[in-house]
C-alpha cells in the first residue's frame, strides 16, 4: 500500500475536478470556496495573501520515492500485542500530552522554516517522545532535526525533500545528536534556518518564497555546549514501520509514544483552524510528514490528533486533526516509529 501514498485518493480527487480555474490559494475568494465546502472544519487564514505560493509549496518535503524507502513491518510484533491485550483496551480519546506529562517535547510544536525538512522534525520530534517515555520521564533529549537534515545522505535531498522511513533507520545505524530551535543556544546542534513570518506585522523575517539552503554538514557542537559531538549522539535500537490498519497504530502510539506520518497535502488544509479536517477543495501540493499523537472522536467524526511543524501560529496553536479511519489523503499508509537504545 504504501507505493500509494501520493496517489490521489479518489474521494479527494472529486473535489479537485474545478481546481485548475482557481483563484490563488492564499486569496479571500479562494478561502469562501472552501468555507462553503467546509462542514466539519473550519476555515481561516493562517499566511498573509503576499506570502509566495513558492513558500507553501516547499513546505512538503517529502519525495515521492518516499514509499522506496519504507521501513520493515512490525506486524508480527504488533499481532503478538494485539493478541494478548484485546481491541477493548484502545480507548475512545488518547493524548500522549496528557498520558505523559513529563515528557516537555511532546507538547512542543516546531518551525521548518523556508525548508522541506518536515521529514526530518517529524522524525526527530517523535525520537524525542519516545526517549523520554522509555525512560519514565527521566531523560529529556531534544534531537536535531538540523543534524538529521544536513548529514543523513540516504536519507534524501535535505532541504529540497527527504525520506521518513530512511531517517529512522539513520538513527539506528548513525545516531543523532541534541538541537534547540533556531536562535537558541540549546543542544549540540540549534536549528539553522529561520522561522518566517506568516502574518503582515512580526517579528520575524517574511516568507519570500526562497528555499532554505540544506544546513552544513558538522562534526562538531556549537561553542557553548559541553558536550563532544560523538558523546551526544543518541541511538534508536529499532525502526519500523506500522501498516495501514487504524487499531496497531493506535496500539503503537499508546504503547511506545507519538509516530511519523506522511500524506498528501491539498491547497485548503493550508486554511484549516480547528475541527476534523476533510479534504473538501483544492490541488494536491505535495507530500508532507507530521507527527502523530493521539486520536478522538468530536462531533462523532473519528480523528487523528496531529503536530505540525509550520509554528504555532499555523492551524488549532499548531495541530489539526484529521478524518480517522479512512485513511483519508494517505494518512494511514505511511507510518513510521522506532525504539530508542
Amino acid at each position: 500500500m504504501k507505493e500509494y501514498i501520493f496517489a490521489l485518493c479518489i474521494f479527494c480527487a472529486l473535489f479537485a475536478v474545478n481546481a485548475d480555474s482557481d483563484p490563488p490559494l492564499l486569496s479571500d475568494d479562494f478561502m469562501e470556496i472552501v468555507r462553503s465546502k467546509a462542514k466539519t472544519w473550519t476555515v481561516g487564514r493562517n499566511f498573509h495573501e503576499s506570502i509566495p505560493e513558492a513558500h507553501i509549496h516547499r513546505l512538503m518535503g517529502v519525495h515521492p520515492d518516499a514509499h522506496k524507502f519504507a521501513l520493515p513491518d512490525k506486524k508480527h510484533v504488533m499481532e503478538e500485542l494485539y493478541a494478548a491485550s484485546g481491541e477493548d483496551d484502545v480507548p475512545t480519546d488518547f493524548d500522549a500530552r496528557k498520558a505523559w506529562p513529563n515528557c516537555p517535547t511532546i507538547s512542543e510544536i516546531r518551525d521548518q522554516g523556508s525548508c522541506g525538512s518536515c521529514w526530518a522534525f517529524g522524525a526527530v520530534e517523535a525520537m524525542s517522545d519516545r526517549v523520554c517515555i522509555h525512560s519514565n520521564g527521566t531523560i529529556n533529549f531534544h534531537f536535531s532535526a538540523d543534524d538529521l537534515v544536513s548529514c543523513c545522505h540516504t536519507c534524501g535531498f535535505g532541504c529540497n525533500g527527504g525520506f521518513p522511513g530512511a531517517a529512522w533507520s539513520y538513527w539506528t545505524r548513525k545516531g543523532i545528536v541534541s538541537g534547540g530551535p533556531y536562535g537558541s543556544d540549546q543542544g549540540c546542534r540549534p536549528y539553522e534556518i529561520a522561522p518566517c513570518e506568516h502574518h503582515v506585522n512580526g517579528s520575524r523575517p517574511a516568507c519570500d518564497g526562497e528555499h532554505g539552503n540544506t544546513p552544513r554538514c558538522q562534526h562538531k557542537c556549537q561553542g557553548s555546549y559541553n558536550v563532544a559531538y560523538e558523546n551526544d549522539k543518541h541511538f534508536g535500537s529499532k525502526a519500523y514501520s506500522i501498516e495501514n490498519n487504524v487499531h496497531m497504530i493506535q496500539k503503537e502510539i499508546q504503547t511506545n509514544g507519538p509516530v511519523e506520518g506522511a500524506f498528501t497535502v491539498y491547497e485548503d488544509l493550508i486554511l484549516y483552524k480547528e475541527g476534523v479536517y476533510q479534504h473538501v477543495h483544492g490541488k494536491a501540493l505535495g507530500g508532507h510528514a507530521i507527527r502523530i499523537l493521539g486520536w478522538g472522536v468530536e462531533n462523532s467524526i473519528p480523528y487523528w490528533l496531529i503536530a505540525n511543524s509550520w509554528n504555532t501560529d499555523w492551524g488549532n496553536n499548531g495541530y489539526f486533526k484529521i478524518l480517522r479511519g479512512r485513511n483519508h489523503c494517505g494518512i494511514e499508509d505511511s507510518i513510521s516509529a522506532g525504539l530508542p537504545k
